[in-house]
Order: structure tokens, then sequence, then C-alpha cells
């Protein structure tokens, strides 16, 4: 399929409408949630039926709902967290490719030692001691991750910044934030609109995995790695209540990954390619 010259493929156009439905069901939660998320509506475990499609939780209350309304923690914090992970990463970055010397230095050196240590172990110890709010969980994953961008937009600025039509755009007298959003940031684009799909994904599956292990989102309120959490009691009785948000996890990753391969794909065709 091709829309204004650009050829998008099956697994793109496949991973978009998974997105978009993951994330329309996430915004349009209080609309379309057929049962208040937190009130017990049955008996434990109890199956699907007409009126709850995916069955009751360990308390009785609406997996469905939970889930629609989980996803818009799950998917608002891994946002916040990636868009904070991007705006420290990109700036710094491209700091470090255009002034170079000690700027570089500098936050190259803070990047190597947040690299040495596990993202897991940076969160514990933070979380640990400063709580797990919202606020809090979107600032650690935020500044961990922005390493991983930092280093991605230093790479592919320092490979820019060399280039002829850069250094004429300097000679001609360009200003540096001219020179930064005219010249820089556009050749720059490809390869960190990817990176934002990957960081994405790390960092939704960040959150669920801190939910998991009981340092995200607190009672009552719920996101999917937290849902898999109070429903892993059920596995051993055969109940499927597990399932249902591990596979909107799954489903979720694996929507932004197709989207994701089909940029890079893009970004790495040779110039002038439209097959």
């Amino acid at each position: 399929m091709r829309v204004g010259g650009i050829r998008i493929t099956l697994t793109a156009i496949i991973g978009t409408l998974i997105i978009l439905a993951c994330v329309g069901g996430a915004i349009l939660a209080p609309w379309v949630a057929p049962h208040d998320p937190n009130l017990p509506m049955g008996g434990r475990w109890d199956p699907p039926s007409p009126e709850h499609w995916l069955g009751l939780d360990q308390i009785g209350r609406d997996m469905f709902s939970r889930i629609l309304y989980g996803g818009r923690i799950s998917i608002g914090l891994a946002m916040l967290a990636t868009i904070l992970a991007f705006v420290v990463g990109v700036v710094t970055g491209l700091a470090a490719a255009i002034f170079g010397g000690w700027i570089d230095m500098l936050f190259s050196r803070v990047a190597d030692v947040v690299l040495s240590i596990p993202n897991l172990m940076w969160a514990l110890i933070i979380l640990s001691g400063f709580g797990t709010g919202a606020t809090i969980i979107v600032l650690t994953i935020g500044s961990l991750y922005s390493v991983y961008v930092f280093r991605v937009a230093r790479s592919v600025a320092m490979n820019v910044v060399v280039l002829e039509y850069v250094e004429a755009a300097r000679l001609r007298g360009e200003g540096l934030m001219w020179v930064i959003l005219r010249e820089i940031l556009p050749n720059a684009l490809p390869p960190l609109a990817a990176e934002f799909g990957l960081r994405f994904c790390f960092a939704f599956l960040f959150v669920a995995a801190l939910s998991f292990l009981g340092l995200g989102v607190q009672p009552p309120d719920a996101d999917w790695g937290s849902m898999v959490k109070e429903s892993a009691l059920a596995i051993p009785a055969g109940i499927a209540a597990p399932l249902y948000p591990a596979a909107a996890i799954a489903l979720l990753t694996i929507g932004v990954n197709m989207v994701v391969d089909w940029l890079l794909s893009m970004y790495s065709r040779p110039q002038g390619e439209n097959a």
C-alpha cells in the first residue's frame, strides 16, 4: 500500500491498528467501560458471561473494565516517561555533538555511570527511597532511559554536524538554533522516531514490571502489570484471568514493534527507492 509515495507494509498497518485500538480503549474508558473498575460485581473469579465479557477478578471486579482503565495508567505513564527521556536525551545529545569538549565529556561520563548499573537496580533504589507515586515512576524511568536516547541522539548528530550543508549554513552566518532546527533535527528525525517507539516499548514493559513487583501503581488503581500480579493465584486453578492483562501487554508491545520495524526499514532504504 502506498500513501503519498511512501510504501506502507501490511505489518505496519496491523501494528497501527493495534496501537489505535489500545490507545483508543484507554482514552475512551470512562465512556465504553461497562462497569466501575473498582466496584465488586459478583463472586471471586466468576467466569466470562454476557454481562462480564472477561469474567471477574479475585474480589469480584469486572476484568474488562479494569483492563480499559488500566490501559490509561500503563500507556499514560510509559508515554510521559518516554517524552521526558527524549526531551532530556535529545537536548543533551545535541549539545554534546555540537559543542564537544568538556560538555561532551561530562554528559558521556554521566551516561557511562548510569549504564554501569542495571536499570532495575536503579529503579529499586530510587523508588524505595522516594516512594511509588506516579510522578516518581515517570521521573525515574524517564531519567534512566534518557541516557539511551542521549547516546542515539549524540551519535546521529555527530554524523550530521560534519556534513557540507551544515558547514555551509554556519558559513552563511545562520544562528545556532536555526542550524539545529532546520539542518540537524530534520535529518536526525527518522532514527530518533524509531528510537522513540522502541523506548516507549521498554518504558511500557518497565512500568508493568515495577507494578508486578509491587513498586508501581498501587491499589485500588490498576495497570496491566499489577493486574497480572493480582491474578497470578488463579494460574494453578486453570483460570484465564491473568492471561487477559498479559495479552494486552504483549499485544501493544507487538503492535509498536511492527511500526518501529517499518520505520527502520524506511530509514535504511537507499534514497529514491520506493519499492
